[in-house]
């Protein structure tokens, strides 16, 4: 199984993306994962924003492939402790024959059309997070499931 996060526009504070490669590098030597960036829509402030989410979404959809089982991160999402969220990758890691692929939209959301798509929804926190954090806290919490499932002293209970 591979792993992808699926991510609209760039990091662009230089301490996030300098944090969000330590803990891919630090994921990787537990699991197949990479970063598929979908560009940015460019001239957006006129569209409305159901406009920018469907224009988002088509591009979403078209990065994925038949056989991906898609989970969006989404406030209206599922919660899970580490521990759960580990069990869940153990879970995944089992069933899943392609790609396990995670979801992170631009900031107003998904479409209607990728909810459709979506195979399940999980939310990291009912808080809000800037969407530039909250890639560093997925991937984070994904190398912490990687290292509870491996014995690893990272996760203390």
């Amino acid at each position: 199984m591979k792993t992808i996060l699926l991510l609209v526009g760039h990091t662009v504070e230089t301490y996030f993306a300098e944090a969000i490669e330590e803990y891919i590098r630090r994921t990787r030597r537990y699991l197949a994962f990479d970063i598929e960036l979908i560009p940015e829509l460019k001239n957006t402030k006129k569209l409305p924003v159901d406009v920018q989410k469907e224009k988002e979404g088509e591009l979403i959809l078209k990065a994925l492939q038949p056989g991906d089982v898609v989970v969006i991160l989404d406030e209206g999402g599922k919660e899970m402790r580490s521990i759960e969220f580990a069990d869940y990758m153990r879970h995944k890691m089992n069933t899943v024959n392609k790609r396990l692929v995670f979801i992170i939209g631009g900031p107003y959301g998904f479409s209607p059309k990728v909810y459709a798509a979506a195979h399940e929804r999980l939310s990291l926190s009912r808080m809000t997070f800037s969407h530039q954090m909250v890639r560093l806290i997925f991937i984070e919490q994904l190398y912490r499931a990687m290292s509870i499932l491996n014995g690893s002293p990272y996760h203390h209970e």
